[in-house]
C-alpha cells in the first residue's frame, strides 16, 4: 500500500471516530440567564454538518414537530420540563427548561404600534430600569443569529431607546441585559408582513382577565370601509370599526386571528377605487401571568400588597410617573408597603421576589387638590364680588327710576290738567304750575293761574293786558279769551291790530269755518313775548 492510500485511510478513520463521538445538544435562544413568563424562546437541536429531520421529545413524549428549531411563544410554567431531540437515530442530551412565574428586572416596550410591521419598517423600543442604564446593552435575535444594538440613554429621563427593525428576518426578538450581571429585560417579538392588510396584536403578552385589542390596519392609511375579523378562519365580527376588542381575555380566546379589509385611498383621490385584502394569521396566546401587586388607599397614604406572591417575596418597590410622560419613570426610595403621597402623578408598585418581581400593580393617579383650594376660593370670592356689584348697580338703577317717577308724580297737581313748565334758566325767571283756580293759587310775582271754568261752553286762556268792551279781565292783569259757544274758536290778537270782519269781542280774531273743517291756528304776535316783557318791567 503506497503512502497516498495510507493517508486517505487515516483521514476516513478520523472522520468516523469524530462522528461517533459527537453528541446532539439542545440550545436555548436567546441565551437568557433566566426565562420569565411571557418570553418567546427557541430551542435548537445542534449537530455539525447542518440540520436534519428532527424528532422532539418533551418530558418523555414524542411530538410531531420535525424542524431542528422549536419556537415556544409566551412561555409559562406549563412549559417547564425536559426537552430532547433525535436526529439520524441519535438522541440529544436532555435540556431542562425552567420558566419563572415572575417579571424581569427591566421593562422593554414599543413607544407606538403593535407586534406586526411591514417590510422595511421600524420603530422605537423604550427601556426602563431601576438603576443606571449606562451599564445596559441591548440585542436582537434574527433567526439563529444574535446582533448587538445601539442604545441611546437619556439620563435625565432615566430611560433608553433602541431602534428595532427586522431587515430580512420574518420575526425578531429584542431584549436588553445589564453588563456583568444576570439582570435583564423582558423580550419583545416583532413580526413582518408583506401584505397591505395587517392584523396587529399587542407586542406584550395577553394576560388573563385584562382587556385586549386586535387591530385591522391597512398600509398607507386609506379609508377603511369594512373589516371582517376571523378566529381560526371563522368570522367573529363584521363592521366599519378597525378594532376587535376582548373585554376580559381568557384561555378560550387562544387561536389564530386574521382580518379582511375593504378600503379606498380617498385621501389621494376622491374617486379612488374600492379595494379588498386579507391579512396574515397571527397566533394569540392568553396566559395567566405572574401574581400582581395591588395598591389601595389608607388613612396615611398608599398601601401596596401582593396576596398571591410566594413567601420569598420581601421588599416593595415604588414608582412615580409624571402625568404628561408615561415613559419617564422614577423609582422611589421607600421599600416598605406604605408610602405618603407628595407629588402629582401616577403611582404603582411591585414586590421583589429574589430572581424577579411580581407584576406591576394597578396605577393610582394622584392629583393634588390642596394647592388648588386657594385658587378656587379666590375665584369664588371674585365671582361673589362681581355678583354683589351687579346687584347694587341694578338696585340703584331701579331706585333711580322710582325716584324719577316719584318726582314726576309730585310735579303734577292732583286735580289739575296741566304739567309743570320745564325751567330753562332758573336765575332769570320764575315759572308757576298752572292748576285749578283757587284763592291760594296766586303767585308771588303777581300772576294769576289760568282758570278753567265751565260756563255754558265758555273757556279762557291767557291774552295780553288791556281789557276791551265786554271782555273779562283776569286778576293778574291778563285778560281771558272768550270762546263763543256756537263753534267759534278764537286766536290771540294784540289790541293794536285792526278788527277784521267777524272778529269776536275782546279783540280776538275769529277762526273761519269751512263746512265744519277747521284751519290751523296761526299766531301773528306771540303773546308769550308780552308776558316776558311784562315780567321784566315788574322786576325793574
Amino acid at each position: 500500500m503506497d503512502m497516498r492510500s495510507l493517508l486517505l485511510l487515516s483521514v476516513l478513520v478520523a472522520l468516523i471516530r469524530e462522528g461517533e463521538g459527537q453528541n446532539l445538544t439542545v440550545t436555548l435562544l436567546p441565551k437568557f440567564p433566566q426565562v420569565f413568563v411571557g418570553d418567546d424562546v427557541t430551542l435548537i437541536c445542534n449537530c455539525k454538518g447542518g440540520s436534519k429531520p428532527t424528532t422532539w421529545i418533551f418530558n418523555g413524549a414524542s411530538q410531531t414537530h420535525e424542524d431542528y428549531s422549536k419556537l415556544l411563544i409566551a412561555v409559562t410554567p406549563k412549559n417547564n420540563g425536559v426537552y430532547e431531540c433525535v436526529q439520524g437515530g441519535k438522541r440529544s442530551d436532555p435540556y431542562t427548561l425552567t420558566v419563572l412565574n415572575l417579571e424581569p428586572h427591566a421593562q422593554l416596550s414599543p413607544s407606538v404600534g403593535g407586534a406586526v410591521m411591514t417590510k422595511g419598517d421600524g420603530r422605537n423600543l423604550v427601556l426602563q430600569a431601576d438603576d443606571d442604564l449606562k451599564n445596559w446593552s441591548c440585542f436582537v435575535l434574527r433567526g439563529v443569529s444574535t446582533f448587538s444594538l445601539a442604545l441611546d440613554v437619556d439620563e435625565k429621563m432615566n430611560r433608553a431607546v433602541i431602534f428595532a427593525e427586522l431587515k430580512e428576518a420574518e420575526r425578531a426578538t429584542f431584549f436588553c441585559k445589564k453588563k456583568k450581571a444576570d439582570l435583564r429585560s423582558n423580550a419583545v417579538t416583532l413580526k413582518k408582513t408583506e401584505l397591505m392588510v395587517m392584523l396587529v396584536p399587542p407586542a406584550i403578552p395577553a394576560l388573563q382577565g385584562e382587556p385586549l385589542a386586535l387591530r385591522c390596519v391597512v398600509w398607507g392609511g386609506p379609508e377603511l370601509e369594512k373589516a371582517i375579523f376571523y378566529k381560526d378562519k371563522t368570522p367573529i365580527q363584521s363592521s366599519a370599526e378597525d378594532t376587535y376588542t376582548i373585554t376580559k381575555a381568557k384561555q378560550s380566546d387562544n387561536g389564530n386571528y386574521s382580518c379582511h379589509a375593504t378600503y379606498r385611498f380617498s385621501h389621494i383621490s376622491a374617486g379612488a377605487a374600492r379595494k379588498e385584502g386579507d391579512s396574515d394569521a397571527q397566533e394569540l396566546k392568553v396566559i395567566g401571568g405572574p401574581p400582581a401587586a395591588v395598591i389601595s388607599e389608607s388613612s396615611n397614604g398608599l398601601q401596596c400588597s401582593c396576596p398571591d406572591c410566594p413567601a420569598n417575596c420581601t421588599s416593595y418597590h415604588w414608582y412615580h410617573t409624571p402625568l404628561n410622560d408615561p415613559f419617564t419613570r422614577k423609582k422611589l426610595s421607600e421599600s416598605n408597603g406604605l408610602i405618603t403621597v407628595k407629588d402629582v402623578g401616577q403611582y404603582k408598585c411591585r414586590k421583589e421576589c429574589g430572581k424577579g418581581f411580581s407584576r406591576f400593580s394597578n396605577v393610582y393617579i394622584y392629583k393634588d387638590t390642596a394647592h388648588l383650594m386657594p385658587i378656587l376660593l379666590a375665584a369664588i370670592l371674585i365671582f361673589l364680588g362681581l355678583l354683589i356689584v351687579l346687584l347694587i348697580a341694578l338696585k340703584r338703577r331701579r331706585g333711580g327710576s322710582a325716584i324719577q317717577e316719584t318726582e314726576r308724580d309730585k310735579d303734577k297737581k292732583t286735580g289739575g290738567d296741566y304739567e309743570q313748565i320745564q325751567l330753562k334758566d332758573k336765575d332769570k325767571a320764575v315759572y308757576h304750575t298752572l292748576g285749578e283756580s283757587t284763592s291760594k293759587d296766586r303767585a308771588e310775582g303777581g300772576y294769576e293761574p289760568l282758570q278753567k271754568r265751565e260756563e255754558e261752553g265758555v273757556y279762557h286762556t291767557v291774552g295780553p293786558e288791556g281789557p276791551g268792551e265786554g271782555q273779562s279781565e283776569g286778576k293778574g292783569g291778563y285778560e281771558a279769551l272768550k270762546s263763543v259757544k256756537a263753534d267759534v274758536y278764537q286766536t290771540l290778537s294784540s289790541d293794536d291790530s285792526k278788527k277784521p270782519a267777524g272778529e269776536a269781542e275782546g279783540g280776538y280774531e275769529q277762526l273761519p269755518q269751512k263746512d265744519k273743517d277747521y284751519e290751523a291756528v296761526t299766531v301773528e304776535d306771540s303773546p308769550y313775548e308780552e308776558v316776558k316783557k311784562q315780567t321784566d318791567k315788574e322786576k325793574e
